[in-house]
């Protein structure tokens, strides 16, 4: 991009492991590892890192002055030109540590927020990136310090601007609630499309997963999407959804979603609801899972508890085993509802289609219709499409006892006099 052509940031990555923090909160070597790719995923480079063991943070320093002195003479030693932690932090000590460093400090958060302003490209994306911007740095206005100083110079400088940031709180909040207005007309919008689905009966298959775990790359194996699917954090923020022929029988509807990642802000959870909603009205979930993620476990947790808070109650899963040519057979698990897949090499789709199908299946209905003569043709639809128990011709039409997919369920609702 142009701005990383400008400027390429030299960062020292921070974390502190306190005792008193809980796992979300804290820091380890792992989250370290995890914010030098957000940060080389943001166009910048790690040139030290520094990982504190404390019983509870400092008010003031966060890691402590000792410590911070420490981080002030690496990042001079090595030319910084930023320093990033991978705790939030309050205002407070942005700018107390801003002006112990003399130079720009950023969290976690707010990198993440200026990797999803890179990445916004649809009109939603922008808008539910801005909001997240916005309501990340209103509490933080007092504490940005030199941060605002530096707007179009780098990491953490895209979005809002200068002079949106320096007017006041009265203003940044209108505009959030003209934010919220759009992203809630967007919402009805999904609202409109969703209802269009479910009466014709399509069910809805949401990708979701950690970043990087393959999603994109799976849509376009399955669907010809034609996704951008690159080796890098947080490629898709924008929400694409095809239509998926899973057999003779079955159509979905296929949602890519933007990945997951621990301790994902919570201004963007929020922001991306519009987009995130989807999961709450998906039929079924496709965990993509990266295979030969040396921290796999430890993501697949993070997901499992995303949906938790995200998707309605009992909404089956299917956990696909990406990568699968990467690691060895026993290492991946075995079980009624994991598929094994290689979405690059197209290996392991036939499976999942078949998986899709029986997940799908278990909502089949057990019911009785009663078609006017004049549906005939359905009864033919039905023996091709379905499982015909009995059919029976009488005064009132034809009563058909029959076990179908959501999908004639949907078509024959107002026909139904019996169900099981």
């Amino acid at each position: 991009m142009e701005l990383q052509q400008q400027i390429q940031e030299r960062a020292v990555l921070v974390g502190l492991n306190a005792d008193c923090f809980t796992k979300e909160q804290t820091a380890t070597d792992e989250t370290l590892e995890e914010l030098e790719a957000l940060l080389e995923t943001a166009g910048g480079f790690c040139v030290g890192k520094v990982l504190q063991n404390r019983h509870a943070p400092d008010a003031h320093s966060f890691i402590g002055e000792g410590k911070a002195q420490e981080v002030r003479m690496l990042a001079e030693a090595t030319e910084a030109t930023m320093v990033l932690f991978d705790n939030e932090l309050s205002p407070g000590q942005i700018r107390a540590l801003e002006e112990i460093f003399s130079m720009t400090v950023l969290d976690r958060s707010a990198l993440i927020l200026d990797i999803f302003a890179q990445r916004a490209k649809t009109r939603e994306g922008r808008l539910q990136v801005e909001l997240a911007q916005y309501k990340y740095l209103l509490p933080r206005l007092s504490g940005m310090g030199k941060s605002l100083s530096r707007q179009g110079g780098g990491i953490g400088t895209r979005g809002p601007g200068e002079t949106k940031l320096e007017s006041d709180r009265r203003h940044i909040r209108e505009r959030i609630n003209r934010l919220q207005t759009e992203l809630e007309q967007v919402r009805q919008v999904r609202a409109v499309q969703r209802d269009r689905r479910m009466k014709n009966s399509v069910p809805v298959v949401a990708l979701v997963g950690y970043t990087n775990a393959g999603k994109s790359t799976l849509l376009n194996q399955l669907t010809g999407a034609g996704i951008p699917a690159n080796n890098r954090l947080f490629d898709t923020l924008d929400t694409t959804s095809r239509q998926l022929t899973v057999s003779d029988n079955l159509d979905v509807i296929l949602s890519d979603t933007v990945g997951f990642i621990a301790k994902l802000p919570h201004h963007l959870v929020d922001a991306f609801r519009a987009t995130l909603e989807e999961l709450e009205y998906a039929d079924l979930l496709l965990h993509v899972i990266d295979s030969a993620d040396p921290n796999r476990q430890e993501h697949i947790q993070v997901v499992e508890s995303l949906i938790t808070k995200l998707a309605k109650p009992g909404t089956k899963v299917l956990q696909c085993y990406n990568k699968a040519d990467l690691v060895e057979p026993e290492d991946i698990p075995i079980g009624e509802d994991v598929v094994k897949i290689s979405a690059a090499r197209g290996e392991g789709m036939q499976e999942l289609l078949q998986a899709i199908e029986n997940a799908l299946g278990h909502s089949c209905h057990r019911i009785e219709v009663t078609l006017p003569y004049s549906m005939g043709g359905m009864v033919d639809t039905l023996h091709s499409s379905a499982q015909v128990l009995n059919v029976d011709y009488t005064p009132e039409g034809i009563v058909v006892q029959t076990v179908v997919d959501p999908i004639l369920y949907g078509k024959l609702r107002s026909y139904i006099t019996a169900e099981e």
